[in-house]
């Protein structure tokens, strides 16, 4: 299998695993109206989100998006820079897109943005960075809380064209 068919494979599958997830709950996505907010980096989901069964339990509190590194990140959406910098060693920035709502992006490699900031939807807020720690494959996380409580991303994000991903090859 090509990489071009592996890469068509995992969103197909990202895509799939993210609808038919049993914690996609049909009530909070009214809550949050549309998916409308434009993909902060594009490429494919390669790790879902999984919300943790209590407060601190364990689980994967976002989607991590695979781009290369030094990819630029753009906010979804018109914010507020609520934060910008380390934490830990590893930098991140959080959005307050207002009525409790905020977005985080996480192992960024540099950050655009600074604190009090206000961005506008697509413009650059961070560069991409590795990804989770020991990951292979180097990717953005995104995570979204509403009210203080964990949300699917994917509940946020409007369509993305499978044409984002193909690309093509001069034929010899």
């Amino acid at each position: 299998m090509g990489p071009l068919s592996r890469s068509v494979l995992s969103l197909a599958l990202a895509l799939s695993s993210a609808i038919a997830s049993p914690h996609h709950d049909v009530a909070a996505a009214a809550a949050v109206g549309p998916a409308n907010w434009t993909w902060p980096v594009v490429g494919p989901v390669i790790n879902a989100y999984d919300p943790p069964d209590t407060p601190f339990g364990a689980g994967h509190r976002g989607i991590d998006i695979a781009v290369p590194f030094g990819t630029t990140i753009v906010a979804p959406e018109a914010a507020t820079v609520s934060f910008a910098g380390p934490v830990g060693g590893r930098l991140f920035v959080t959005l307050d897109h207002g009525g409790g709502l905020e977005s985080t992006y996480s192992w960024v490699s540099a950050i655009l943005v600074h604190k009090r900031d206000v961005v506008a939807r697509g413009q650059p807020i961070a560069i991409s960075g590795t990804g989770h720690p020991g990951s292979s494959v180097p990717h953005l996380h995104l995570g979204v809380k509403l009210a203080d409580v964990y949300q699917d991303p994917m509940d946020y994000l409007g369509s993305i064209s499978v044409s984002s991903f193909i690309r093509l090859a001069p034929i010899r």
